[in-house]
């Protein structure tokens, strides 16, 4: 389903062939779901180049690989009909940047979900049967039984959930540090989840009471609302803290961040991760942070231990945390439009998509011809 811009009907494409290079796969999607920024890209409130093929993500099967095949996160052989999730990015593993274990941010980056739609790679986004993906793409095979809507999310606010305590751990050397998650969406209450599992104190700060309720699901000792002014302090008080070590801030609300740096205490650090849209910019007092010796730091997408580590923790985690109950409505393909319109009146944490190429053969969404030639994968001579 071929996103055309802003105000503008998707369309329904068939794609005639898919030519392999090294290191490439072929995947049928099994299922994929709407992130918020693939709701903010079609509402126009972030830039996304257009024609395009938007969802990043996704959980699938392996249906052919190019020449020389293909590696998993660990080194081992990508395998016909194998079940994987892989990352949201294909990083070169050559630049500086790379080199530097930066790959999120590759000097030739490549984004699923995020790019133009061009000739010889028209599968580069979860909203469609099936998805090519390039040689540089983090795979990790992942086991039959956990359920595709716990999968899916993982390539992206989950990965990130990780990487941000990642950051915050390294800048704070503490066993249980307290923690204070900004926000509840699914970033927000992966790290809540993780650092429960940590042995962290946590509290979940929200303007949504639904969403406060859903944090006590994912592991917060409590749940807040950010516009009750005596609330934190009341609840810090209660918990026998003086407020928290890790700050990590998942909303990208300006007025939120203000309160992040407000709120951590000395040695702390504070983990910005929801600001990915414009917003105006922050007043920060540096005497503050240089006497508290705060750190800041900025976190954004992950590297692929991250998805890796994810991974392992959803499936490892699912008679304790629900994340598969995060998808609240499931739509077929076509029906995409109706799938994000949903998505953006901000109930459900996440809404699925579900895919009828499992098996691997080519069907198109209801009403498209179907193209018998995408079943022929070819790789370049």
């Amino acid at each position: 389903m071929v996103w055309l811009g802003v105000e503008r009907p998707l369309e329904a494409v068939a794609v005639p062939d898919v030519v392999l290079g090294p290191g490439e796969v072929l995947v049928a999607v099994e299922f994929a779901t709407i992130c918020g920024s693939d709701v903010h890209t079609m509402l126009g409130h972030r830039q996304s180049p257009a024609p395009g093929v938007l969802g990043h993500e996704y959980v699938g099967r392996v249906v052919a690989t190019g020449d020389g095949g293909a590696r998993t996160i660990d080194g081992k052989a990508v395998e016909h009909d194998a079940r994987i999730v892989w990352s949201v990015m294909a990083s070169c593993g050559a630049c500086d940047r790379c080199t530097r274990g930066l790959t999120q941010k590759c000097r030739t980056l490549l984004k699923y979900g995020h790019e133009r739609l061009t000739t010889r790679w028209e599968l580069s986004g979860g909203f469609a049967t099936h998805m090519h993906l390039r040689s540089g793409t983090g795979i990790v095979a992942v086991d039959e039984t956990t359920p595709a809507a716990a999968l899916a999310p993982v390539t992206c606010g989950t990965a990130t959930a990780v990487a941000a305590m990642r950051a915050a751990l390294s800048a704070v050397e503490l066993d249980s540090p307290a923690v204070l998650v900004s926000g509840a969406g699914l970033i927000g209450l992966s790290v809540a989840a993780l650092a429960r599992d940590r042995g962290c104190t946590v509290v979940v700060a929200d303007p949504d009471e639904r969403r406060r309720d859903l944090a006590a699901r994912f592991g917060a000792h409590a749940a807040i609302d950010p516009g009750d002014p005596d609330a934190a302090a009341e609840v810090w008080a209660g918990l026998g803290l003086p407020g928290p070590d890790i700050v990590i801030e998942a909303s990208g609300s300006r007025t939120a961040v203000s309160a992040a740096l407000d709120a951590v205490e000395v040695g702390g650090a504070v983990i910005l991760v929801g600001s990915v849209f414009p917003t105006e910019p922050v007043t920060l007092d540096p005497e503050s942070l240089v006497r508290g010796l705060v750190t800041v730091r900025g976190v954004h997408n992950y590297a692929s231990a991250d998805l890796a580590a994810a991974l392992d923790f959803v499936a490892g985690s699912t008679d304790r945390w629900p994340f598969a109950e995060l998808v609240e409505a499931t739509f077929p393909l076509e029906r995409l439009r109706e799938g994000v319109a949903l998505a953006a009146t901000g109930g459900p944490v996440r809404v699925g998509i579900e895919l009828s190429a499992s098996s691997g053969a080519a069907t198109a969404p209801r009403g498209q011809r179907r193209s018998s030639e995408v079943d022929a994968v070819t790789t370049p001579r």
